[in-house]
């Protein structure tokens, strides 16, 4: 199989970028939230998250500025089991991931309950670095990186997608590398 998409290169060191400044995670301050369109708003500290299922996987990364990392090892939860346990409503489409900085995603929830997606906090059997998205990172191997937002807090889902940081200045909303969706035109 073709672990590289159209155009990507392979890298073997994990390239760190982000927009703004890396925010400071404090354990007893930090909390996930899931809000919207749910019939159990959920609130949870750094250790009730932690007590979620876990699920270990190895997935691939593609950055939409053309590099790509591969077999790459990260465990977290399941976006799968947190709807779960949030129970979305019937209209609820669509989440848009807010992550502290201000930076924001959105994707349908088809895309989000892949069995692959997930929030990460460890990667490589250690917990996962504030550099690149810890204490907790959306992973959505299928989608251009800028699909998977560092320094996860909050969840809202929605009848609409609502476009998200990087989606408003011009990237493609679907991010698929595969189709090369780079940009919006």
């Amino acid at each position: 199989m073709e672990r590289l998409p159209p155009h990507q290169q392979l890298k073997t060191d994990f390239p760190i970028l982000h927009f703004g400044k890396m925010p400071e995670f404090d354990k007893e301050t930090w909390d996930f939230r899931v809000e919207g369109l749910i019939e159990n708003p959920v609130k949870l500290t750094y250790d009730e998250f932690l007590a979620l299922e876990r699920t270990a996987q190895v997935s691939d990364f593609h950055c939409v500025l053309g590099w790509s990392k591969i077999y790459l090892k990260w465990e977290g939860v399941r976006f799968s089991d947190v709807a779960r346990l949030v129970k979305p409503k019937s209209n609820a489409l669509f989440a848009t991931i807010e992550a502290d900085a201000g930076y924001t995603t959105s994707l349908p929830l088809a895309d989000l309950m892949e069995p692959d997606v997930l929030f990460a906090y460890n990667f490589d059997d250690k917990p996962l670095e504030p550099a690149h998205g810890g204490p907790l990172r959306l992973v959505v191997p299928r989608k251009y990186a800028y699909k998977s937002a560092k320094w996860v807090r909050r969840v809202v889902f929605t009848e609409e997608q609502q476009p998200g940081f990087w989606e408003e200045r011009g990237y493609s909303n679907s991010a698929d590398p595969w189709k090369e969706e780079r940009y919006s035109y």
